[in-house]
């Protein structure tokens, strides 16, 4: 049965592709939704599985309606599947997050910003009640000192497309899956871009790990220079940092002209060496190219905040 079952994947973010490889080696994957086009839709065009743009839950529904799959399959989307949906057939969840811990939404952003050593991958049944079915397969994923967003997503993409199908295998045979101890679920609320913007006055380490929690696909971690949005690419705890016992947050107080373009910050506790920044969408440069003096402070203060306000009067 499991070679000629027919899945739908649902799938809007950076997981999808993974999952389509891995279910169309096992499954004839009966239909894509996923908005726009990119490489995954091309692949799924490629491979002839319609692609269906449409991610409403109405949409959905008519689609399973219309299709009848034998199974859905959702990886990266951004709705809770109502109870009436989740009972036309079987479904199955990708999470990366060991559930029951992680539960909702950003949970590979929230492993590093709250400096957690691992994450996991969770391939869950479906049930009513957020991210609560039972637990198909689950595998620890350890997060290195220096991981940012994109490794981490790299390597539970990964893991997901080696053992996808065989947990989507172990629900059509009529297993929903380990239950999860609800009385230990911890959540993760939902992330907005302005959340990234960097607060000087945190510690080093926090700062460092909100960075590296935001590089692609997510739009970054931001500050001020002046009035220009300037995000953070790349960044590092400086070594050997001198210790400042009088200290403003986000004051420049070293600038690495002739050498790596770096400059060097203050923060909370010690000191953020920024290695490259954007500035107002731009493409990546060297830090130092954009900010040149030690007179130099970052994050939107209340001066500039008034100067805007006077320059409009």
């Amino acid at each position: 049965m499991n070679a000629e079952a027919r899945i739908v994947l649902v799938g809007i973010g950076p997981t999808t592709a993974d999952a389509l490889e891995s279910l169309r080696a096992r499954f004839t994957v009966a239909a894509l939704v996923r908005p726009g086009e990119d490489d995954t839709t091309r692949l799924a065009a490629k491979l002839g599985i319609p692609v269906e743009p449409g991610t409403r839950i109405a949409d959905i529904e008519a689609l399973v309606d219309r299709l009848a799959p034998d199974a859905v399959v959702v990886s990266s989307y951004d709705r809770i599947l109502p109870d009436r949906l989740l009972a036309r057939c079987p479904f199955v969840n990708v999470h990366y997050a060991p559930l029951p811990r992680g539960r909702g939404r950003a949970n590979v952003n929230w492993a590093i910003v709250n400096g957690d050593p691992e994450t996991a991958i969770t391939v869950h049944s479906m049930a009513p009640g957020l991210d609560a079915g039972g637990i198909l397969y689950q595998e620890p994923v350890p997060i290195g000192p220096r991981d940012t967003v994109t490794d981490l997503y790299d390597r539970l993409n990964a893991r997901q497309r080696a053992v996808l199908a065989d947990a989507v295998a172990r629900r059509l045979s009529g297993d929903e899956g380990d239950p999860q101890d609800h009385d230990a679920a911890t959540y993760g609320c939902t992330r907005l871009p302005e959340d990234g913007e960097i607060d000087w006055a945190a510690p080093t380490a926090a700062t460092d790990r909100l960075i590296r929690a935001l590089t692609p696909p997510y739009p970054g971690a931001f500050t001020h220079l002046g009035l220009d949005t300037v995000v953070v690419h790349r960044a590092e705890p400086a070594p050997d940092a001198a210790h400042y016992t009088g200290r403003v947050p986000g004051r420049v107080v070293a600038v690495n002209r002739t050498g790596e373009g770096w400059v060097d910050v203050l923060t909370g506790d010690g000191i953020l060496r920024i290695h490259e920044i954007a500035v107002d969408g731009a493409e990546p440069v060297p830090a130092a190219t954009v900010i040149r003096s030690v007179k130099t402070t970052l994050g939107l203060r209340l001066a500039d905040v008034l100067a805007l306000l006077r320059g409009r009067t």
